[in-house]
């Protein structure tokens, strides 16, 4: 999202093909079939291919859809909250979904989210995390403000764990020296990485405004809060005057997700405002490979032609660097 106020699934790192994991009755299994190829075809290359038939290797990472890509959408009435992810499956083929609180802020009841979670395992999708807005700064100069923003993010806490998410992303919003705001981040964010520990659910926080969209002063709040739950969520925009590829390798290495931000594309279908290639190869050189959220933020095409140019892109430029 880009909106103007200072704010991880875990990294996966998948096995390569070959016989790690293959257990000694698959093993004798898939000797036998190698045998037969030899028998057959008579040539090892062929055995060899038959021997080792294992699942083929994982992508460098996964796409899942923001929620924000649709804001005009569900701010108009024209898609139903309830029904973002059969829209994310049916329509775009994106089987993990990332939330927005403000589409369904006041509906965060029990019920409400047992049956969200119910459509999105009847799908088949995956829900990945909660953007929250609106709660509070977590980074308040004022104590007893910061101690109110921690607690209006339980209820979002545990929501994400209803909802079997990895993450809520909030926002570093604070006052202050370069130095205090980063301290006074780092204090709130530590209060609620220690409620949402038990959870199981990380904090992340993304590059969103004033000084959380520079690169240097978010590795540092990082650094302070100093808890295994926080985390970033680098967005490909969102730096404004800080050079956005800087930032996005200075908040890789406690990233827990990542925002491919778009905007416009030109006739060969690249992002005009961002490097792609480049951007992509930052976070997959920090060894992350887990979700890259789709996050179309343009108005140039309708939000779901947009969509579908940023899920384009990203495979494309996937396939070009696995290939390369």
């Amino acid at each position: 999202m880009n909106k103007t106020v200072g704010q991880t699934e875990h990294r996966q790192h998948y096995p390569g093909p070959g016989p790690q994991g293959v257990d000694r009755r698959s093993a004798i299994r898939a000797g036998a079939i190698g045998l037969a190829a030899v028998s057959v075809v008579g040539t090892w290359p062929a055995a060899r291919a038959a021997v080792w038939m294992t699942d083929p290797p994982a992508p460098l990472f996964t796409i899942s859809l923001a929620q924000w890509s649709l804001h005009r959408m569900l701010e108009s009435g024209g898609l139903d909250h309830l029904d973002f992810p059969r829209t994310a499956k049916k329509d775009f083929g994106i089987d993990a979904v990332e939330y927005v609180n403000s589409f369904f802020k006041e509906n965060a009841r029990k019920e409400y989210i047992a049956e969200l979670r119910k459509r999105c395992d009847d799908l088949g999708v995956t829900s990945v995390l909660i953007m929250c807005d609106g709660e509070g700064a977590l980074g308040d100069p004022v104590e007893v403000k910061r101690a109110r923003a921690v607690e209006n993010h339980h209820k979002w806490v545990e929501v994400a764990k209803a909802l079997g998410c990895h993450s809520i992303r909030v926002n570093a919003q604070s006052e202050g020296t370069f130095e205090e705001q980063q301290k006074l981040a780092a204090d709130g964010l530590h209060r609620l990485c220690e409620f949402a520990d038990p959870h199981n659910i990380n904090v992340i926080v993304e590059n969103h405004g004033g000084l959380s969209s520079h690169g240097d002063w978010l590795a540092g709040v990082m650094k302070l809060t100093g808890h295994p739950r926080v985390g970033t969520l680098p967005d490909f925009g969102n730096f404004y005057e800080y050079d956005r590829y800087k930032g996005i390798e200075e908040m890789m290495p406690y990233a827990k997700g990542v925002s491919a931000k778009s905007h416009d594309f030109d006739t060969a279908g690249n992002e005009t405002r961002t490097d792609y290639r480049r951007m992509l190869k930052i976070v997959l050189a920090a060894g992350y490979h887990g979700r890259i959220g789709i996050e179309y933020e343009g108005d140039a095409v309708p939000e779901t032609d947009g969509i579908r140019a940023t899920k384009a892109l990203l495979e494309r430029v996937r396939a070009e660097i696995a290939g390369s």
